[in-house]
């Protein structure tokens, strides 16, 4: 057999790729044997997921787990038994994946962090026993408290922060209250029972509880205030002491325990001992995973919920209150704009076009399915033909409704078709966010050097990102890890926690050995866009008193 010159530089390249393939197989293996890897959990609205990585910041498996909010007794919330049935099934599926590639049994970890869903509320006594079932972010049911605090303390305090949900409680006269030990978040909750410490990083412990920035702790002046409130006074416990402790990132906050290391994985091969970084918010995961902790930068989060963050180099002017303020991972101040619902309603139509689909003996794998209505999107008219959509699943602070009430409105004359349906769906998703960012535009000029967006909505390139660069007018970044930013930015989190790790600035970590080589994308505004945009969000603030009459006038399904 005669082998021609190109066939003889093929084998040569082939073996060069054979090679190191093989090399980075034994590299992570012995990795993985050793315990140098880091684990990053997130806990978000819809999946669990645990995510491996290198100590170059390259995940090498993963495992996840789908769970899905509760509407039970007027309030949203999860089981938390439901919580470590889906952190074990993460846990147990990533294990699996490290065994079939690495063929090394996980037995050791060097550094582990929590994320999760930030706010809300998580109530204990003083033997941990939890006192009212969790309450989320989702939650729009403390309206009077988060109103009170506000004036209160000249800071806005959201409906869905800890201390606006404790005090309602005490303005309802509970009766756990009396009982209580202990608040936190869903995170803090999780990092507690894995490491016996009841902490947070300060950019979740930032939704708890506002936060001064000059100290990197609770506002000392807003806890007095709180305390001397004759309704807060009834009670024995002092704020402070109830409250988590505050961490910045690159601190250690435990380490693993053997009960924690059983809690997380069922077969009890994993040993403890693994540092643990401070618990953070998934807004502060989101940060991380798209390099956005630097003054002027700015990030976008989008999923059942979407946030906008702005790290500020100003402070603003006036207390808005559709704009909370936040910190990032190491207690810079942040401008976030939050909306409860995005993605919901969008999920619920494809699933409608999943079972007309299966109707026709047509079998449409999730991404297949996605893919082909969003790209039909990418044929609508810059207006969507006059088309409106509310994507209420529940209540919206930004709009003022208390509830949800998913609701599509059209004309007679409106251009009802697939195309401009679907690019509804996505001009509705973004809608609220688009209202809350024209607050710190418009009103207060802050402006970002760059705006990164991130979340399972991107994962088909172009059309999401397109819409939502028309929406805000302005250009937007994707990154490759755009799907799966947040586990993995815990993940990153994590090993900044581990000594040495943290001699620089968590800016200059991650610029200079996270993100030295960033893939991304960005695209600009498209001036048809943004004016059709335009036209649909004055028809969307047009109609909001359509959906408010709909939630005063059509009862929830019991």
């Amino acid at each position: 057999m005669v082998v021609d010159k190109n066939e003889n530089v093929l084998f040569y390249f082939l073996n060069l790729y054979l090679e190191d393939v093989h090399m980075n197989l034994v590299e992570t293996s012995q990795a993985v044997k050793s315990g140098d890897v880091s684990l990053g959990i997130e806990l978000g609205s819809t999946r669990i997921k645990a995510v491996l990585v290198t100590h170059d910041f390259q995940t090498i498996a993963s495992g996840s787990y789908v769970w899905e909010n509760q509407f039970v007794d007027g309030v949203w919330t999860y089981p938390l038994e439901q919580v470590w049935t889906g952190i074990q099934a993460s846990y147990t599926q990533m294990v699996a994946e490290v065994q079939s590639k690495y063929h090394s049994p996980l037995t050791k970890i060097g550094s582990i962090g929590v994320s999760a869903m930030m706010h809300g509320y998580l109530a204990f006594d003083q033997a941990g026993k939890q006192l009212v079932p969790f309450r989320t972010w989702r939650n729009n049911i403390t309206g009077q408290a988060a109103d009170e605090l506000t004036a209160l303390f000249s800071f806005n305090i959201p409906q869905r922060w800890s201390i606006a949900h404790l005090y309602q409680a005490i303005l309802n006269d509970e009766p756990h209250v009396k009982d209580i030990d202990f608040i936190t978040t869903l995170a803090g909750y999780v990092h507690w029972q894995l490491s016996g410490k009841r902490v947070l990083g300060v950019g979740d412990a930032s939704g708890v509880f506002p936060i001064d920035e000059k100290t990197g702790t609770y506002s000392e002046a807003m806890l007095e205030a709180f305390n001397t409130q004759d309704a807060v006074k009834r009670y024995s416990w002092n704020t402070k002491d109830i409250l988590p402790a505050v961490l910045p990132a690159g601190q250690q906050a435990g380490t693993l325990t053997n009960d924690g290391a059983k809690l997380l994985d069922a077969s009890g091969n994993l040993q403890a001992g693994s540092v643990m970084a401070p618990p953070e918010g998934d807004a502060g995961t989101g940060m991380v995973g798209t390099n956005s902790v630097r003054k002027r930068t700015g990030n976008i989060s989008v999923g059942t919920s979407a946030f906008s963050m702005v790290v500020l180099d100003q402070p603003l002017k006036a207390v808005h209150r559709d704009i909370d303020m936040v910190m990032t991972p190491t207690g810079a101040p942040v401008a976030m704009v939050h909306i409860n619902n995005c993605s919901s309603d969008i999920n619920a139509w494809a699933n409608l076009f999943s079972e007309f689909a299966a109707k026709l003996g047509v079998d449409l794998k999730p991404d297949r399915l996605y893919e082909t209505l969003f790209l039909q999107a990418t044929h609508s008219d810059p207006d969507v033909g006059g088309l409106v959509n509310y994507s209420y699943l529940s209540g919206e602070n930004i709009t003022k409704m208390s509830a949800g009430r998913p609701l599509f409105v059209r004309t007679p004359k409106s251009n009802f078709t697939l195309a401009n349906f679907m690019a509804t769906q996505l001009y509705a998703a973004f809608a609220p966010l688009k209202i809350g960012m024209d607050i710190l535009t418009n009103e207060e000029n802050i402006k970002t050097d760059v705006m990164i967006a991130q979340g399972g909505l991107f994962k088909t390139p172009v059309i999401g990102q397109q819409i939502l660069a028309n929406a805000l007018n302005t250009p937007i970044t994707v990154m490759s890890t755009a799907g799966e930013g947040g586990p993995w930015g815990m993940a990153v989190l994590a090993i900044y926690a581990l000594p040495g790790e943290n001699e620089d600035s968590l800016e200059d970590f991650l610029d200079r050995k996270v993100f030295a080589n960033p893939e991304s994308m960005t695209l600009s505004p498209e001036p048809d866009g943004v004016k059709g945009y335009q036209q649909f969000i004055e028809n969307y603030q047009a109609g909001l008193p359509v959906e408010g009459a709909a939630i005063d006038d059509i009862p929830e399904r019991k």
